[in-house]
């Protein structure tokens, strides 16, 4: 399974000291008499740069590495809260506490505000209780995306604020 074409190659060994340029055939027999892999870690240097260390063992700990990489990651989560043009004072209450408690989280909110019926003659209110609920999420929150009518509703997108 030798897949190392070229006729020399720099060899290192597994504790990392330097062997020196050598025959490719040569290394693989310093390799295997070691019980190790002849893995090329530099195929565009010239000669190629060679290693010998256990592959099976280095491809583990790199999968380990990717793996935690990509648990450190964030994926940016975008929650909804709906509101109607005539929402009562306690309602709109809970709703702005559970927009606070999303941005301490880290996610995005998208305020939706649906207009039922006749209530769509009387946008105005709706912008209104839009910019109230700008103004009350204000110290929290950076709007993304200032309110704006799509269809029969306005929405809104608002994230949190970086100064944690």
């Amino acid at each position: 399974m030798n897949r190392i074409r070229v006729p020399r190659v720099r060899c290192i060994d597994d504790k990392g000291n330097m062997l020196g340029v050598m025959e490719t055939r040569d290394a693989i027999a310093v390799a295997e008499r070691s019980g190790l892999d002849l893995v090329e870690v530099q195929p565009n240097a010239d000669p190629p740069v060679c290693r010998i260390m256990n592959y099976g063992k280095f491809k583990y700990d790199q999968q380990r590495k990717e793996k935690l990489a990509r648990k450190g990651q964030h994926a940016a989560v975008l929650k909804e809260v709906k509101f109607h043009s005539n929402v009562e004072d306690h309602d709109y209450a809970t709703k702005i506490k559970h927009i606070k408690e999303f941005f301490q989280k880290g996610h995005k909110v998208k305020a939706l505000l649906f207009f039922r019926g006749r209530e769509n003659a009387h946008r105005e209110l709706g912008f209104e209780l839009m910019q109230r609920v700008m103004r009350d999420c204000q110290n929290e929150a950076v709007i993304d995306s200032p309110p704006k009518m799509v269809g029969r509703s306005i929405i809104m997108i608002m994230g949190p604020r970086s100064g944690k």
